[in-house]
């Protein structure tokens, strides 16, 4: 009988290091982590309470995810995307997005939480709270992708929200993105729940095209 060869004692829980790089990318799609920012292995690891093996574990997780970079001599910092990636980015949104939005139908339960991320983009508008509105946003079309209950394209998506998020982070101005999409988001569920999946795809494609011009144009600016 073969014996299983010990694990380090040291070593980081798979399920662990994956639960806080979740944290962590939650940390970048609620905008509270931007491009370019350090992170300080000892304060991160002290904040999440766990051991620097483990956070190590999960800064690998997001360094291959796109989400970190590593640079050595310099240590670990969230990544600035490229125009590359940005591109990218939005070639899957539309290769995702829109055909779950076409085929989707209109009673299904992530209906209602486009619904309330409607409602809650148009309540942090009172108040100019854009980043909120954008982590509104990011909650509609997450809820799009809901629609297909796939759930390999949904734990897919939340990688490329964060990704999304880094993108929105090179704007000045995050009201210059977020305020139209606001009505934009409202009529693609209007649409939807009127039973023209199909319309509301059409409405989406128009949105991803427009928001990938305003995030490019914001890149080009960065010279």
């Amino acid at each position: 009988m073969i014996e299983a060869r010990p694990q380090p004692q040291d070593a980081p829980a798979p399920s662990l290091a994956e639960d806080m790089a979740a944290l962590i990318r939650a940390r970048v799609t609620g905008g509270t982590l931007r491009p370019g920012q350090r992170l300080s292995e000892a304060r991160l690891a002290a904040d999440l309470e766990i051991s620097r093996n483990t956070l190590r574990e999960v800064f690998r997780l997001l360094t291959r995810e796109g989400i970190l970079r590593h640079e050595p001599n310099r240590g670990v910092f969230v990544a600035t995307p490229s125009m590359a990636s940005i591109l990218d980015i939005y070639r899957v949104r539309r290769l995702i997005e829109v055909p779950a939005l076409a085929q989707a139908w209109p009673g299904h339960a992530a209906v209602a939480r486009m619904r309330t991320a409607v409602a809650r983009a148009e309540a942090l508008h009172q108040g100019s709270d854009w980043q909120g509105v954008g982590s509104a946003n990011m909650e509609f079309h997450s809820a799009v992708v809901a629609l297909t209950d796939s759930p390999r394209l949904i734990a897919f998506f939340t990688q490329i929200v964060a990704e999304l998020r880094l993108a929105f982070g090179l704007l000045d101005s995050p009201e210059l993105l977020h305020r139209p999409y606001i009505t934009r988001n409202a009529e693609i569920l209007a649409r939807l729940e009127a039973g023209d999946p199909p319309g509301a795809a059409r409405l989406l494609d128009d949105y991803l095209n427009q928001s990938e011009r305003t995030v490019l144009e914001a890149f080009a600016r960065l010279g």
